[in-house]
């Protein structure tokens, strides 16, 4: 029987603490703190109702987290003991929880409740928000964020998104929320029972720009006013919370909207592929934010919030195009046709040879702009660089995918045909994810 969530994480905690490993890191109390999170004994429902926040951690200035001390520009493809540690537990998730429950999530156009619970039980948004908010985050780490995206991928991308909206406008906040907003909202996903919410950036207009979004935000007092239309939403229904892209005088904004705000409704998308997701439209027709719930800080670049997003989305491409070559490649050694195995033929071999060096190179490119975001280095033009490759590469391998299988692969029975539909997302999808 496949573990719960609670004992993939706790089971990773336990190895570690043997290991002598986290008193050489100094990571001990930090530890024990997400252990005790973690084996607390239940937690109660998440309301789909507006949520009540209130500033119960009043702070004197934000909580920053820094970047790691390398601050040279390294490209540096090692991870730490704590990142393999997350992984595990993450990667075992995927596999036994996520592609197992991929094609029903997919079917029903949601990802299940149950599954959100699980997922929240790893305690992966307490990586996130910095300790003295009571999260378990002592650095920066967008490479985190990115292996995590990655990894709950291999297990189904649509659940992935679902999984990752929240814990991306708590990496939001931590970095460019002030201390009245990190006290109001960012404390709450360090909770018993963090909020669903989600970015919203995207918009229903072809050849959508995200540096010139339509939704507008204007300022009336100690108020904006949001109008506008928001589309491809994770979680739009359930969420509790939205980070909001507007265009204001001033060029282009981040608004903190609450659930249930008068004038807040939301209608329904219907995407060809990442249906698990819970996408749907944002409509804002007159929405009053207060002044102060804009991200606003003196460090706030609208431009990095943006690439950081399409850093995650060329992270959860990443994983899925692993899942479909791991996938074809046992397939075309298996399947025979006229006395031997079709990888026998030289139009499928070169096939998945090519779909093995294009996805290395998608990797190399998205993890070397994530590095530089997390030393604070520059990395727009590798931002820019990944996600041309990404939104080109990772739609040919679906297709190709679906090609190594012939008429298999365009029937429900094999998962290749909903990766393929996953993958055409890539060269679309803004908002909603953000590392």
């Amino acid at each position: 029987m496949a573990r719960d969530a609670m004992g993939y994480a706790l089971s990773a905690l336990n190895h570690l603490a043997g290991s002598g490993v986290l008193d050489h890191l100094g990571m001990r109390r930090t530890a024990e703190n997400i252990s005790y999170y973690l084996s607390r004994s239940s937690f109660s429902a998440i309301s789909t109702s507006a949520r009540q926040f209130r500033n119960l951690n009043p702070l004197r200035r934000p909580q920053r987290l820094h970047a790691p001390g390398r601050t040279q520009d390294l490209f540096d493809l090692n991870i730490t003991d704590e990142q393999r540690m997350i992984r595990e537990s993450v990667q075992d998730f995927a596999r036994e929880i996520l592609r197992e429950t991929a094609e029903s999530a997919d079917a029903g156009r949601a990802t299940a409740s149950g599954t959100l619970e699980q997922a929240a039980e790893l305690g992966l948004t307490l990586f996130s928000v910095p300790e003295a908010l009571g999260g378990a985050a002592t650095e920066r780490s967008p490479v985190t964020s990115m292996l995590l995206a990655e990894d709950l991928a291999y297990g189904d991308m649509g659940q992935a998104a679902a999984i990752l909206a929240p814990m991306s406008v708590a990496n939001a906040l931590t970095q460019w929320g002030n201390a009245h907003q990190q006290g109001t909202y960012l404390v709450a996903f360090a909770g018993d029972n963090p909020p669903q919410a989600s970015i919203a950036v995207a918009e229903p207009t072809p050849l959508f720009d995200p540096l010139q979004p339509a939704c507008t935000a204007t300022r009336q007092g100690d108020h904006y006013v949001l109008n506008g239309t928001k589309t491809l939403v994770p979680l739009a229904a359930q969420a509790e919370l939205f980070l909001v892209a507007a265009m204001t005088g001033d060029g282009p904004g981040v608004f903190i909207v609450e659930g249930g705000s008068a004038g807040l409704r939301v209608g329904e998308d219907r995407p060809m592929g990442i249906r698990a997701s819970g996408q749907g439209r944002v409509h804002l027709d007159g929405v009053k934010v207060p002044a102060g719930n804009r991200l606003s800080a003196g460090d706030f670049d609208y431009r990095a919030f943006v690439d950081l997003g399409t850093l995650a989305w060329c992270s959860l491409a990443i994983g899925t195009c692993q899942a479909v070559l791991d996938y074809v490649i046992p397939y075309a050694n298996e399947r025979t046709a006229f006395g031997e195995p079709i990888s026998h033929r030289q139009g499928v071999a070169f096939l998945i040879s090519d779909m093995a060096i294009e996805l290395d190179a998608m990797r190399m490119l998205t993890w070397r702009a994530v590095c530089r975001a997390e030393q604070g280095l520059s990395f727009r033009r590798e931002a820019h660089l990944a996600r041309t490759l990404v939104k080109d590469k990772a739609m040919g391998i679906g297709t190709n995918g679906v090609q190594v299988l012939g008429g298999h692969g365009y029937t429900h029975e094999y998962p290749v045909e909903r990766w393929y539909r996953d993958l055409r997302a890539t060269g679309i999808a803004f908002g909603g994810l953000h590392l």
